[in-house]
C-alpha cells in the first residue's frame, strides 16, 4: 500500500479527514483513511490536536508497517532560510540535520534484543523522489530539489539567532517534525520521499517579523502538492 502523511495545512484536506479509523499499535493509537487505494495519515492526529513534540511517531509508523506501507510521501510545511525554498514554493528534501530532544525518535531504544545502527547516508528514497519530480514538472509546477531541513524540537518558533546559525550550518528550510518522522520510517524499511513547502521565512528574514501565507495561498499549495503525489503514487515505477 502507498501512503501520505502530512501535517500543517495538509491535514486540513478532506481526504485527511474522511472515513477516519483508528489502528491499536504496540506503540499507541494512530489514525488515517483510505480513499482510492491510498492511505492518509494526518501526523497531529485529526484536527490537529498534537504539538510537533507530542507527536507518537512510532505509533504512526509502526501503523504504516501493520498496514503494509511500502511507500511514503511525507509533506512538510516549513520557513525558508535560504531563497533555496522560498516562500510559496515547494521541493524535495535530500538530507537533514535533527536537533529534536527527549523524543522516542527510534525502534531500537532497548526495549528489543536487536542493536541495529541503520545507515543514513541516503536518507530518502531517490527513485520515488524522482518519480514525484517528473510528475510535479509535468503539471507545471517549479520545484527546489537538493533541500536540506533541520529539525527543531518546537513547540516554539526559533530566535533570529538560531536561524543565522541553522544557515551555517547548511539549512534551506527549517520544521519540527522530519528529522523524528525520517528516522523512523528509514528504520522501518519504509521507502520515503519528503517534500517540504514553506509558509514563510524564518525569524529575522523577514522585515516584518514572522509573515505567513494567507490560508487561501497554503491551502492552493498544499492541494496541489497532494494531487501530485497521489499521481506519483498511484503511477508504475
Amino acid at each position: 500500500m502507498k501512503a501520505i502523511i502530512g501535517g500543517t495545512g495538509i491535514d486540513k484536506d478532506s481526504r485527511f479527514l474522511e472515513k477516519m479509523e483508528m489502528i491499536v499499535t504496540k506503540y499507541g493509537d494512530a489514525y488515517y483513511s483510505i480513499i482510492d487505494g491510498i492511505l492518509y495519515l494526518p501526523r497531529h492526529k485529526p484536527g490537529h490536536t498534537l504539538p510537533p513534540h507530542m507527536i507518537n511517531y512510532k505509533a504512526n509508523v509502526q501503523a504504516l508497517m501493520d498496514l503494509d506501507v511500502d511507500e511514503v510521501i511525507s509533506i512538510y510545511a516549513v520557513g525558508s532560510i535560504t531563497r533555496r525554498l522560498s516562500p510559496g514554493r515547494f521541493g524535495l528534501v535530500r538530507d537533514f540535520i535533527d536537533l529534536a530532544f527527549s523524543r522516542a525518535n527510534t525502534f531500537y531504544d532497548g526495549s528489543t534484543r536487536e542493536v541495529r545502527h541503520t545507515p543514513f547516508v541516503e536518507p530518502f528514497d531517490r527513485k520515488l523522489g524522482a518519480r514525484f519530480a517528473r510528475n510535479a514538472i509535468n503539471s507545471g509546477s517549479s520545484l527546489a530539489l537538493d533541500c536540506v531541513y533541520i529539525t527543531t524540537n518546537g513547540p516554539r518558533l526559533e530566535t533570529p539567532a538560531e536561524i543565522m546559525a541553522y544557515r551555517n550550518m547548511g539549512a534551506d528550510v527549517v520544521g519540527m517534525t522530519l528529522g523524528t518522522e525520517a528516522a523512523l520510517l528509514k528504520e522501518a524499511g519504509i521507502r520515503n520521499a519528503a517534500v517540504a513547502y514553506s509558509i514563510n521565512w524564518a525569524a529575522g528574514l523577514d522585515a516584518e517579523g514572522i509573515s505567513f501565507l494567507e490560508d487561501e495561498s497554503i491551502e492552493r499549495l498544499a492541494r496541489n502538492i497532494i494531487n501530485i503525489a497521489e499521481k506519483t503514487l498511484t503511477a508504475a515505477g
